[in-house]
């Protein structure tokens, strides 16, 4: 197990949990490392509730921004990233902070999990994404759910990026990527894992106000730039929540007030199935965000110093 002092703050979308990582950030001299499959992409900021430069209060955020919307990004480079940045923060005396709501990168980092080591084939790449571009995702999630079952149930059939890898990885191997994941669940980090909940109907509350907030503040106008720049439609980060929508808007195929609608649908779908994940992870401890921002991030504190006297720095 490699040694901590290490904080992972995890919970559904809207939960809050980046502005409590940003308060106990403040308070013990932390860095935050994004654990977000979408943050990681240039240009996709509103829709991804991207923290601005203002929001960050000049704590440090990692593994924002780090490549464009057309380059490729897997869980595997994610964890090597967070890995390297992890041992670096240490060595300097402050807390790593790893914040996520993708609870694939957040397992990646914090337990032991076998990743297929096998590199990208470009040509069965891009014949997967020419037939999501002309038959449409639930097509290739057919495939998909015809050869390796376990995996379709897993991956969301939006998720277009993570159907090609299983199928490019079961052309490659004849074998399904879900037997190759081998995951001992073996803790590799000592780490502190704190979840945000919060009552069900306020979090969907929060969701719908934050959607607004998103749609009001240009979100729409960043889909057209991202389609105008030649990012696809149908591969890649414009296929994940919210973005593939307003696609769809942009298109004629739904009206704006479907767009909207959807969005709001969809993103409660997903807060539900984020939590359905982490009430199944061990060794959770849980907070409740009705209590608010600074009670839990002080509660946080107490835990982190608790569990490592000496080695966590207040501010």
């Amino acid at each position: 197990m490699r040694p901590g002092p290490l904080l992972a703050i995890v919970g559904p979308t809207a939960v809050g949990k980046t502005a409590v990582a940003i308060e106990v950030a403040l308070r013990l001299r932390g860095e935050v490392i994004s654990a977000d499959s979408m943050q990681v992409y240039r240009g996709l900021d509103i829709g991804t509730a991207k923290p601005t430069p203002e929001e960050r209060r000049g704590v440090p955020h990692h593994l924002i921004d780090i490549c464009d919307p057309g380059e490729n990004f897997s869980v595997f480079q994610f964890r090597l990233l967070a890995d390297a940045l992890i041992e670096d923060i240490q060595a300097r005396g402050r807390l790593p902070i790893l914040v996520g709501g993708t609870g694939f990168y957040v397992r990646a980092v914090l337990r032991e999990y076998g990743f297929p080591e096998l590199d990208p084939d470009p040509a069965i790449r891009r014949r997967l994404e020419e037939v999501a571009r002309a038959h449409g995702p639930l097509a290739l999630h057919e495939r998909l759910r015809a050869v390796d079952p376990a995996a379709a149930e897993r991956i969301h059939p939006h998720n277009v990026k993570r159907v090609i890898r299983a199928l490019e990885v079961y052309e490659q191997t004849g074998q399904p990527i879900s037997s190759l994941h081998r995951a001992t669940w073996a803790p590799r980090y000592d780490a502190l894992v704190v979840g945000l909940t919060l009552e069900r109907s306020e979090l969907y509350r929060r969701i719908e106000a934050r959607t607004d907030a998103q749609l009001a503040a240009g979100w729409l106008e960043e889909v057209v730039r991202l389609v105008n720049a030649g990012v696809p439609a149908t591969t890649g980060p414009l296929t994940g929540l919210g973005y593939r929508h307003l696609v769809g808007y942009l298109r004629g195929l739904v009206t704006w007030e479907e767009a909207v609608a959807s969005i709001k649908r969809d993103t409660r779908r997903y807060a539900k199935r984020q939590f359905t994940w982490l009430r199944r992870e061990e060794g959770v401890t849980w907070l409740d965000m009705a209590a608010g921002v600074e009670a839990v991030a002080a509660e946080i504190v107490r835990l982190v110093t608790g569990k490592w006297p000496g080695r966590v720095e207040k501010a």
